[in-house]
């Protein structure tokens, strides 16, 4: 049986072939063994001793339904005269056989029939003298493989130890230790104890040991014995690819581990050969008692324990062959990880070092390309599936035997990958032949099968059509994607951070092509916000027909429609916060700002109060004059601001504007306010809002507000500019800061790729904030700048907005939601759909919430759906404490 890697040397004695195929050596003829003892000399208490021994061994080893065994074997040999010789010989080898056992016998005596009178073997026979030469071949082995095991710990593992100055370095040592000779001793402890047994056997049996079945037996069937090799034989892959990169990488180690190689021991051996010497022990085992079985006779007991312990040793040879070919990945693996290199300054978390990762299906394949000078040129590239990722590389194989794997592209994410053709009619690439031709132009024709595989988000620019050597090659990796997309989704259904659930779906409906002429539309769903009141759950809708609220438990029942405004473009609850009740529903309407009572809201979706009521209810904000273009809010303190920005007719740049929401107790009793700021009285109107700090002025290309603890950020196309919305006119500042592009190379990578993105805005994150934009993310510190070595992280897709929640963030384009940890920008799960809108982010730890294409197109039109991604785990959510608060002060200063 083999194992499925290229077996480790084995130190092999010269009489191991003679035990498994060939005849045993042939005796050497009585006149060449010299003297021969006389009866007087057979007659001395030590030889008569081990003569009576050897001669009452049926009788004294055997017992039970044996014994009749012990009995006709002794008459069978009293037959051929075997135990009258065996009494009469005076058996010299007791020394030779201890000095064996020593390990003091010279190897070229090491044999069974040198340790043996001639008398005795041709007494025998050639069938037992054979299996007495399976037996002694597997005493030597056991002493072998012990004086190897013991070695490796005296020679290596205990020197590296206590080696000073530290050859491996003293934080690593006991992990490499671990990792490289794992458990070795356990298996040594092992066969300390079989290799006792045996040599006591030897001992009370040479030279015609009866059996050793039992002692096989009874070690083999020990779980300890088991489950030492089973560990080992898995992990040994990983212990071989730990030493091989140390000795490259580490010259102190690989100069020790020549300079040990000198020691008597170790005879110049590698130390892979004693670290696979457990790996080929089982199979060697396995051998050595197949062919002490071949020669045992038929009425021996060893017909029924021997099979046994084959069984035994089989099995679990059998068993370790997973483990191994999943070590045996891991280490490819891993090879493939050390060895890649990514584009300058990005930046990419592919959790390779999990320890679920491996590589499914890895080779080469081929890639065209067309030029009009050059016509068609062909790469040689590398393609690996790895179980979360399929990465194309063009590899290099330096001096020092390091394949150095250069990413041709960004690595693909199983969720975006998508199959094209694999069945299209091969093409034909043209190889030049080496030899037969002076100038070298000779070539022929070979067919290449192409397969193509494309991202889903980007299906025109990445499309990747690759070609491998044959059709059934090409069917191969169709299957093993098929099969990495079948467990990497099951995987991740399985593991959701974050499960969609539908809220509703037909309720809000678009036109289609199916839809009857009487078929009711309440139009495309563009912001919601859910809200309480008294323990009373509702969600707001705002759709092209106005806005619409719902009562809701886990489910949404109806809604109703409570403010008839078209096409609502934001819209955002606010009920309470701290101690303080708002009660406010901010409607942001085309060009004006305006506030609704929530609770007066809650009570027209129920029934209980009218449309009307509402309507004159009706508080405004901001409006003509100015056109407000889009409006946030943030907590600061106890204080609720809403910050919104504005222009007015004739105006070029924007205006920013920050008024706080009063309490519901301090708006009743708040006196009307007289002239202030240069405000106008019809600006004057509002009770529940009041002007806070001057106005200032952002860039007129500015677009959205993100806040942050003590700041907000203003996105415009040329960055982020942080500002404090208690002082609006004090100098902002903009992020990211590249004053030093010019003479810092990733510094401009990073700008390259800045200037080509949208800025959505920031997340804080420690001592660094997360600048989220729609095709890239980066890190800066409090001042504004890049930090991580100016790396930067690409999305999968193009963002349109984005959420966060605990160490989560999610970045929502048209077709899918990545969820990526903000610390790194790992993807954890992808979420798929059509048409897909985020309508509430936060901030808060709510549910997001998202619109997307339905799951009904009929005759009462196309569906718009309302799902919440409900977090499935416990996630500490990240609260800004007083430290961190504090960080963000230099902004506020």
């Amino acid at each position: 049986m083999s194992i499925p890697f290229p077996e480790p040397y084995v130190n092999r004695s010269r009489s191991s072939q003679a035990y498994l195929d060939t005849p045993p050596p042939v005796p050497p003829k009585p006149s060449d063994l010299g003297h021969r003892y006389s009866r007087s000399e057979l007659s001395t208490p030590t030889q008569l001793h081990h003569t009576a021994s050897t001669a009452s061994l049926s009788s004294s080893y055997y017992h039970g339904e044996d014994s009749d065994y012990a009995t006709a074997s002794a008459d069978s040999h009293a037959d051929e005269g075997l135990p009258r010789e065996l009494t009469e010989l005076s058996l010299q080898s007791e020394e030779g056989v201890l000095n064996f056992q020593a390990g003091k016998l010279p190897e070229s005596e090491q044999e069974w029939y040198k340790l043996v009178p001639t008398e005795a073997r041709e007494a025998l026979g050639k069938k037992e003298v054979q299996r007495q030469s399976n037996l002694f071949e597997l005493f030597k082995a056991e002493l072998d493989y012990v004086a190897d095991l013991q070695a490796v710990f005296d020679v290596v593992v205990t020197p590296l130890q206590n080696s000073q100055p530290p050859i491996i370095t003293q934080r690593y040592l006991k992990g490499f230790i671990s990792e490289v000779f794992g458990n070795l001793h356990q298996i040594l402890q092992q066969h300390i104890k079989l290799r006792d047994a045996l040599f006591v056997r030897q001992r009370e049996q040479h030279p015609f040991v009866i059996s050793v079945s039992d002692i096989i037996l009874e070690t083999t069937l020990k779980a300890d014995f088991r489950a030492a090799y089973e560990i080992y034989i898995k992990h040994y892959p990983i212990s071989e690819s730990h030493h091989r990169k140390e000795v490259r990488r580490n010259d102190k180690y690989r100069a020790f581990i020549q300079s040990v190689s000198g020691d008597p021991r170790i005879r110049k051996r590698d130390l892979i050969t004693f670290l696979s010497r457990p790996v080929t022990r089982l199979l060697r085992l396995n051998m050595q008692l197949e062919g002490i079985l071949r020669h045992t006779g038929e009425d021996h007991p060893d017909l029924e324990n021997l099979p046994v312990s084959l069984d035994i040793v089989r099995d679990l040879v059998k068993s370790t062959e997973p483990g191994i070919e999943a070590a045996q990945a891991k280490v490819k693996f891993w090879a493939l990880c050390e060895g890649l290199v990514y584009q300058k300054g990005e930046m990419i978390d592919m959790d390779l070092y999990d320890d679920s990762r491996t590589v499914v299906h890895a080779g080469p394949v081929a890639r065209k390309s067309r030029s009009s000078t050059a016509g068609t040129s062909w790469a040689d590239l590398h393609l690996a599936l790895l179980d979360n990722y399929l990465i194309l590389t063009r590899n290099e194989t330096k001096s020092s035997a390091t394949v150095k794997r250069y990413l041709v592209s960004r690595p693909l994410p199983l969720a975006f990958i998508r199959l094209g053709s694999f069945t299209d009619p091969p093409d034909a690439r043209k190889e030049y032949d080496k030899e037969g031709s002076i100038l070298g132009l000779r070539y022929h024709n070979v067919p290449v099968y192409p397969l193509t595989v494309y991202h889903a988000s980007n299906k025109a620019n990445r499309r990747y059509t690759l070609y491998v050597t044959s059709d059934e090659v090409r069917r191969v990796w169709k299957s093993k994607l098929e099969n990495a997309f079948g467990v990497y989704t099951a995987r991740m259904e399985g593991n959701m951070f974050f499960s969609p659930h539908t809220l509703s779906d037909g309720f809000f409906r678009t036109t289609g092509m199916r839809m009857s002429s009487n078929a009711i539309i309440r139009g495309k769903i563009s912001c919601a916000a859910p809200f309480s009141i008294q323990g009373r759950h509702y969600l707001a809708v705002g759709c092209t027909s106005g806005i619409w609220v719902s009562q809701r438990g886990r489910e949404v029942v109806d809604f109703k429609r409570v403010i008839a405004f078209p096409s609502p473009r934001a819209i955002a609850a606010i009920y309470a916060h701290g101690e303080k009740i708002f009660n406010k529903l901010i409607v942001h309407d085309e060009s004006t700002l305006n506030s609704y009572p929530l609770d007066l809201v809650a009570k027209v979706a129920e029934g209980k109060a009218d449309a009307k009521s509402l309507s004159s209810s009706c508080e405004k904000i901001a409006g003509q004059p100015k056109n407000v273009v889009f409006f946030r809010y943030t907590h600061v303190g106890p204080r609720l601001l809403l910050v919104y920005a504005y222009r007015k007719l004739l105006q070029v740049s924007l205006s920013l504007q920050v008024v706080e929401v009063l309490d519901i107790s301090e708006s009743n009793i708040a006196p009307k306010r007289g002239l202030s700021f240069g405000r106008k009285p019809a600006e004057q109107e509002s009770k529940s809002f009041r002007p806070y700090g001057e106005a200032g002025y952002v860039p007129k290309d500015a677009y959205d507000v993100t806040a942050l603890i003590k700041t907000i950020g203003v996105c415009t196309a040329d960055g982020i500019v942080i500002a404090d919305p208690t002082n609006l006119m004090r100098k902002p500042n903009v992020v990211p800061n590249l004053a030093d592009a010019s003479s810092n190379m990733p510094m401009a990578t990073l700008k390259s790729k800045v200037e080509d993105s949208k800025p959505l805005g920031m997340i804080p994150h420690g001592e660094e904030l997360l600048v989220v934009c729609d095709s890239i993310g980066y890190y800066v510190d409090r001042h504004g700048l890049p930090v991580r070595n100016c790396g930067y992280m690409k999305w999968e897709t193009k963002v349109q907005s984005y959420a966060q929640r605990g160490p989560h963030v999610l970045l929502v384009s048209e077709e899918f939601i990545e969820i990526r940890l903000i610390d790194t920008g790992r993807i954890v799960q992808v979420i798929e759909g059509k048409g897909i809108r985020l309508l509430y982010g936060g901030p808060g730890q709510d549910a997001v919430l998202v619109a997307m294409k339905g799951e009904h197109d009929d005759a009462h039109g196309v569906s718009d759906k309302i799902a919440e991604l409900l977090e499935t785990s416990e996630i500490q959510t990240a609260h800004p404490t007083s430290a961190s608060a504090d960080l963000w002060d230099e902004f506020d200063a």
